[in-house]
């Protein structure tokens, strides 16, 4: 089996305007995209920025590898459901990828495990690959992350027919106990559970499984081996931040 690229993505949730995120994508299309390791498919990178931003940034990245997708789907194909974005419509403006189930989502606006499995197949049946957000409410051992966390996982799955099963899915595993935390999930924790998830997704050969805590540079060596790639959050908001990890990724994949 080919080994996997590393994985980086970025969500930009709702820190950033529509003319900032224009000027970081058009930045990231010019300086980052052009990068060997991006072009040769050892790194892979996703942007997700707000819907509106969404026509100017897939012009941005058109004749780049780097995908974009939406931050929300609702979890029905259609209808009358005001104010929602369907995966329909993501599919067809040339999304690629859709987040599903971040503990924000969760926490503030309700969305339990049924809503997430009814996304994760609106998203599956449409082309798109889900990034699928998983993590323990409370801090325990790892074997206790794992089967919760592989628990998220196939109640995410189960509307899923067999053949979408094979489809592509990104795993970001974010401890929610740790989200805002004074300090972060040790190195020794976020290895145990990745880990233990790429596991048991070792038979779903076109699955990732990325970190999505606090990221800096530096994070992705010392998790080398333990993990597919990150979820980037605030320090990547940096242009130039972002460069930095993908020529840390870069150089994993050339050792």
């Amino acid at each position: 089996m080919a080994k996997l690229p590393i994985t980086l993505g970025i969500s930009f949730k709702m820190y950033f305007g529509y003319a900032q995120t224009v000027s970081w994508c058009r930045q990231i299309a010019d300086k980052v995209a052009p990068h060997p390791a991006i072009q040769d498919g050892r790194v892979s990178l996703f942007v997700l920025p707000s819907f509106p931003a969404l026509p100017p940034v897939l012009e941005c990245f058109a004749d780049t590898p780097i995908g974009v997708g939406g931050q929300n789907l609702y979890q029905s194909p259609h209808g009358a459901y005001t104010g929602e974005v369907s995966g329909a419509m993501l599919a067809e403006m040339g999304c690629r990828y859709v987040e599903i189930g971040h503990a924000e989502r969760r926490r503030l606006f309700g969305e339990d495990a049924h809503v997430v499995a009814a996304k994760t197949q609106v998203a599956l049946e449409h082309g798109l690959v889900p990034v699928l957000c998983i993590g323990e409410a409370d801090h325990g051992d790892p074997f206790e992350a794992i089967a919760d966390c592989r628990e998220q996982i196939d109640s995410a799955l189960s509307l899923a027919t067999p053949a979408q099963r094979s489809q592509q899915l990104v795993i970001a595993y974010e401890p929610h106990w740790a989200i805002g935390a004074a300090q972060p999930a040790s190195l020794a924790h976020i290895a145990a559970v990745c880990q233990g998830l790429r596991e048991h997704l070792s038979r779903h050969s076109s699955a990732t499984v990325i970190y999505g805590g606090s990221a800096g540079p530096g994070l992705l060596t010392r998790l080398a081996g333990q993990v597919d790639g990150l979820f980037l959050g605030r320090f990547a908001h940096d242009p130039a931040a972002f460069e930095t990890i993908v020529n840390e990724a870069a150089l994993l994949t050339s050792n």
